[in-house]
């Protein structure tokens, strides 16, 4: 298998960081931490599981700055780890670490492997008809302003080849919170690779609090008209 390397972001997910790394450990994956500093310890936590298990490591950053940063510092790191795979997740057990090796497995024909909720076979577990309109009408909203045929554009589990991460601007990436991953998408889409979405069930976080905002979504309704009118390098 290509060397892959999770990149997983924490702010405050001390209860939800060792199950996961555990989970992800039969898998033949690295595991990159990007801690924010968290008040909860997270960091030290992330720092003792890097010390035990060699298949983990940790990039410790200043402040919170919104997912989108610490993903590109991520990406930046993994890159010059030499990952020829690098994928996205979220560390709270939304996305479930069995599917880690399908969206690597998809990334053999593609560039792009993007776990979907809005595929057949796709879906969601536990969220109210609230939450479901506002996440449709986002992914919808996405696709129609940028004209693109990605079904689930606010999907925050990926695998990308290395050259996709090498190619599009990671110093441009503007987008700080869930806006990232329609940026992410939409550049590589750009820049002429291919995109697969792979079907994933997704689950409420397992423990801790949702970091999403009005600021976060705020910024997604804003953001992607600029993306659709902007010339991306």
């Amino acid at each position: 298998m290509p060397a892959a390397i999770v990149c997983l972001p924490t702010y405050n997910e001390r209860a939800n960081l060792e199950p996961m790394i555990h989970a992800l450990a039969p898998l033949g994956v690295r595991v990159l931490v990007i801690d924010d500093n968290s008040p909860d310890g997270t960091g030290e936590i992330a720092d003792r599981l890097a010390q035990e298990l060699d298949f983990v490591s940790v990039l410790h950053r200043e402040r919170k700055e919104g997912l989108g940063p610490a993903y590109v510092a991520g990406f930046r790191r993994a890159l010059a780890d030499g990952a020829d795979l690098i994928l996205e997740m979220d560390s709270d057990f939304s996305h479930d670490p069995n599917d880690v090796l399908r969206l690597i497995a998809a990334c053999e024909t593609a560039d792009v492997a993007l776990g979907s909720r809005y595929v057949p076979g796709g879906g969601t577990t536990d969220w109210g008809l609230g939450r479901r309109v506002v996440s449709v009408g986002g992914s919808w909203y996405a696709r129609t302003v940028l004209g693109v045929n990605v079904r689930d554009l606010t999907g925050g589990f990926k695998c990308y080849r290395r050259a996709v991460l090498e190619r599009i601007d990671l110093d441009a990436i503007a987008s700080k919170g869930y806006a990232f991953q329609i940026e992410t998408t939409y550049r590589a889409i750009r820049a002429g690779f291919t995109v697969v979405e792979v079907p994933i069930l997704f689950s409420d976080r397992a423990a801790g609090q949702s970091k999403m905002s009005r600021a976060i979504v705020l910024e997604a309704v804003t953001r992607v008209p600029a993306l659709r009118f902007s010339r991306l390098r």
